[in-house]
């Protein structure tokens, strides 16, 4: 039995069917799932990586892609943790790779948010050269490449990072019809509020006429309750 089938069948073997039934009930799209809890899942991708014996990135980038391409959750998100422990060794090159996993792979919210709040929004804070090619992503016809394009600035803009870009990805995405998009870009404003209050609660006010709802709930979740009744309100 070769490496990445032994890492499937492990996965096998921790699965229930109760966990199963649980976890489908967080999605309204059809999602293949084995059964296992998020943290356990961790557990046995930590201890798979510890055994592989040839840990360059050429072959992980390759194993992930294999894993990926099962479209099972569980195995996409062995496959995003075995990916971001390379954050050191990350290069510009390696936004191809994301960039095709986004395209290719990513079909709900959980392998989304997953693969883009750490991997690629690392790599873009590590060389915001690449932000142009993010920002793409959110004139894409796909629902989950529009939100990829939102969710990966959640972590740097924690920090206060990327705010003109936040603006403009938030100004592409403002009117979108997909609720997972309004949702992922009011997340990412929500996250910028937390070292730009002043100017997310202005963009807000300044938009809330053309914002959904969704999207300006989550943007002000973080705000002062009387901030919020402010940008709630009708006038």
């Amino acid at each position: 039995m070769d490496f990445l089938s032994e890492l499937r069948a492990e996965l096998v073997r921790n699965s229930t069917e109760k966990e199963r039934i649980s976890g489908l009930r967080f999605f309204k799209e059809e999602v293949k799932l084995l059964g296992l809890k998020t943290a356990l899942v961790a557990e046995i991708g930590k201890d798979f990586l510890q055994k592989l014996e040839d840990k360059s990135k050429k072959n992980i980038f390759s194993l992930c892609e294999d894993l990926f391409k099962s479209g099972i959750m569980e195995e996409s998100f062995v496959a995003c943790q075995w990916s971001y422990t390379l954050k050191r060794q990350y290069k510009p090159e390696d936004f191809d790779v994301f960039e095709r996993w986004v395209h290719k792979y990513v079909n709900n919210w959980a392998t989304c948010d997953t693969l883009c709040n750490h991997n690629v929004g690392t790599i873009v804070e590590m060389y915001p050269e690449l932000m142009p090619r993010l920002k793409q992503w959110s004139e894409s016809e796909n629902r989950w490449v529009k939100r990829a394009s939102a969710v990966s600035l959640i972590i740097p803009a924690r920090k206060g990072k990327f705010l003109k870009d936040i603006f403009e990805i938030a100004d592409t995405l403002l009117v979108d019809p997909d609720d997972m998009v309004r949702k992922g870009y009011g997340w990412m404003l929500k996250a910028a509020s937390q070292a730009h209050q002043e100017e997310v609660f202005s963009y807000v006010i300044k938009n809330k006429g053309a914002m959904p709802r969704t999207a300006l709930r989550y943007a002000i979740e973080k705000m002062p309750s009387e901030l919020k009744s402010l940008a709630m309100s009708k006038s």
